[in-house]
């Protein structure tokens, strides 16, 4: 019986290699598979082998039904699967290498920027590009007649009707809601930076444009103070620029910081656009109006905010003289850049 088992299993094996459609199949299971095939009948024998034999033959026979019961199986499976035609394709034809992507230089700038900003702890956070003009300028501390509220600087959208407390909806003009965002569903300490686009009523030109990104940061805890806003800047800006980058803070005015700074920076050695000292960022400590405005008491918590131009960072890395080069799509300009 052990020499009929094999038999039978390798006829079993070449019928089905040579199958090529489901009638086909159909006539090998019902000669070999169905109650009435030749592997049901010849295991039928099974009762008559000596007890001595049984335990060998009853092995080899589950390996054999179980072998031809996978490869109809298998068979079986490989005739419904979708196949497609072949026939008409010529293999001697040279492939034709597409070129693969790249990120764009304005992400890996942010990338880069996230990555040292992770090394010492910021976290990641985001919010919505349609603002209110609360989160975008009331819990900021921005007055009722600021510049920045005029229609002819920021986009305000029609037929967007907000509550009285959150008023008109607008594209917002920096990311500093996010910071608005956080504090309200987070309790201090909060370390967070927050890039993405920011949308302004600019005139396009060289250094101006309608979209651009920004990473503002914010670090709030209980005795947070100007030397650790320093500490920070210089450290990131050394990390960014190389270790010999001299920082250096101007006072300045923001209404949601007080002291407020400019930031700007020096390359010894190096000239950037004809220039020694260059302008980079912008810094302070978070005004308390704005800790009252998201229910922080300023009485116990302190913190220091900053804010960039994503793409200003990134001409100066590359040496890109006009902003709307990031934007027009040309990739022999993007791929010299790219990461």
């Amino acid at each position: 019986m052990v020499e009929d088992l094999n038999q039978l299993r390798s006829e079993i094996i070449t019928a089905l290699n040579n199958v090529n459609d489901q009638a086909s199949l159909e006539e090998v299971r019902i000669k070999y598979l169905s109650r009435s095939g030749s592997l049901p009948r010849l295991l039928e024998g099974l009762k008559d082998v000596s007890k001595e034999d049984k335990p060998l033959v009853g092995k080899l026979a589950n390996e054999v039904k179980t072998a031809v019961t996978e490869a109809f199986e298998g068979k079986k499976e490989f005739l419904t699967r979708p196949h497609v035609d072949y026939s008409g394709f010529d293999v001697s034809l040279s492939v034709q290498r597409l070129p693969s992507g790249t990120v764009h230089p304005i992400n890996g700038t942010i990338q880069e920027i996230s990555r040292i900003f992770g090394a010492i702890g910021f976290s990641l956070a985001e919010g919505p590009d349609i603002e209110t003009e609360f989160y975008n300028f009331d819990a900021l501390n921005t007055p009722a007649d600021h510049p920045a509220r005029n229609e002819q600087d920021t986009f305000y959208i029609d037929g967007q009707i907000s509550d009285e407390k959150l008023g008109r909806h607008l594209l917002r003009t920096q990311t500093s809601p996010v910071q608005i965002r956080t504090m309200q569903n987070t309790k201090p300490p909060v370390r967070i930076i927050a890039p993405g686009s920011c949308f302004r009523r600019d005139n396009p030109d060289a250094t101006h444009a309608l979209m651009f990104h920004q990473i503002e940061g914010l670090y709030v805890d209980e005795n947070v103070s100007l030397a650790d806003l320093k500490g920070t800047m210089e450290y990131f800006f050394r990390e960014l620029l190389g270790k010999n980058t001299k920082v250096r803070f101007r006072p300045h005015f923001f209404p949601f910081t007080e002291p407020s700074f400019e930031i700007d920076f020096s390359i010894p050695g190096k000239k950037i656009r004809g220039k020694e000292w260059l302008e980079i960022a912008g810094c302070g400590l978070v005004h308390p109006h704005v800790f009252e405005s998201v229910g922080y008491d300023p009485e116990i918590y302190t913190g220091f905010a900053f804010g960039m131009g994503v793409e200003r960072i990134a001409m100066m890395l590359y040496g890109i003289e006009d902003i709307r080069w990031f934007s027009e799509n040309n990739s022999q300009f993007l791929s010299q850049l790219s990461i």
